[in-house]
């Protein structure tokens, strides 16, 4: 069997973010629902992006910067996404090369250009996605390298990959390949306007064992499970035969298995900037520990000391070392 060098091969979409700071008006002039993502083509890309002001651009998708954030502790992320043959993809190569992040993923030559995600964050914290996906639907089971896969204790997906016939069908492979080699698998459900496109593919996947471990919020397993009853949810999960690790924003987090419920707190933030990238982040600390083996409880509060980092800042990647931070609160990283 092949030795493990990851700690977690992340798949994903292959984005680079651009954030503005917005007023609530904005967002009902430009009729928007607050905290959603929706997909958008290149000339309404344009159009937004002449809207927005002052803007901060960096490379993102919700699956990188999970693969970032396991850099950041120290770990050994590694990454599959499609970019172009162009200056941006030049650019999200260079950094997630640059933060520690294993990434080969063949360029896109001759076809649309690399993605951005146009984030409006509101005085609140919320952020609202604009995304156009460029080359990010042209990842493919071409782009699956399977000594990659075999290598990573775990294989995570997000769910707003789904998307793309080609990529669900990449990520389907690398699932087999990893199962072959004893590896788990696992997937971010993304958010709820995914559940509603995907719910019974996504109930398909943990039925059928391709997936091992779930990430969800509220708003997310509600939506996977049709209810509005948090507890109803919860119990359905656990019937999942998957081990859900579940976030509850100020409310912390909670591993959900079918022999027990186990709950860590957020940590406490006093100055909430910007929400973009929690989940994403809370992940990197779950997956960093679930792959070194730490108990769920420890994985958890890992989960929620990351998060509760990069809600402080603009941005959905670590501005300072997560592996400091984690050894000040008592981690052995």
């Amino acid at each position: 069997m092949t030795d493990i060098r990851f700690d977690a091969l992340c798949i994903g979409n292959a984005i680079c973010d651009v954030f503005a700071h917005v007023e609530e008006d904005f967002l009902v002039a430009e009729d928007l629902i607050k905290g959603s993502m929706r997909l958008i083509d290149t000339e309404e890309a344009v159009r937004l992006y002449d809207k927005m002001g002052q803007t901060v651009r960096v490379s993102g998708g919700s699956a990188g910067n999970t693969a970032a954030g396991i850099a950041s502790l120290g770990g050994a992320p590694a990454y599959f996404g499609k970019v172009a043959d162009d200056e941006l993809g030049d650019s999200y190569s260079h950094d997630m090369k640059g933060t520690g992040v294993h990434f080969g993923t063949p360029r896109l030559v001759g076809g649309n250009p690399t993605a951005r995600s146009m984030i409006l964050i509101t005085p609140d914290g919320e952020r609202t996605m604009n995304t156009y996906l460029g080359a990010c639907v042209e990842f493919t089971p071409a782009d699956v390298d399977p000594e990659v896969v075999a290598a990573s204790a775990i294989t995570y997906m997000e769910g707003y990959l789904w998307d793309p016939a080609e990529a669900k069908k990449a990520f389907l492979e690398a699932a087999k390949i990893a199962h072959a080699n004893g590896r788990k698998v696992g997937i971010t459900l993304s958010d709820s306007f995914c559940v509603d496109r995907y719910r019974s593919e996504f109930i398909g996947l943990l039925q059928d064992g391709v997936v091992d471990v779930m990430f969800a919020n509220e708003h997310e397993i509600k939506a996977l499970y049709e209810t509005a009853d948090l507890d109803t949810a919860v119990s359905a999960a656990r019937q999942s035969g998957a081990l859900t690790a579940l976030t509850l924003g100020e409310n912390g987090a909670m591993a959900i298995t079918s022999d027990a419920i186990i709950e860590a707190p957020a940590e406490k933030v006093d100055d909430v900037v910007d929400l973009t990238g929690a989940g994403d982040l809370f992940a990197s600390g779950f997956l960093f520990g679930h792959a070194r083996d730490y108990d769920l409880k420890s994985s958890l509060s890992l989960g929620c000391l990351c998060a509760s980092n990069v809600i402080q800042h603009v941005g959905a990647r670590p501005e300072k070392s997560l592996k400091h931070i984690a050894e000040q609160s008592g981690f052995e990283v």
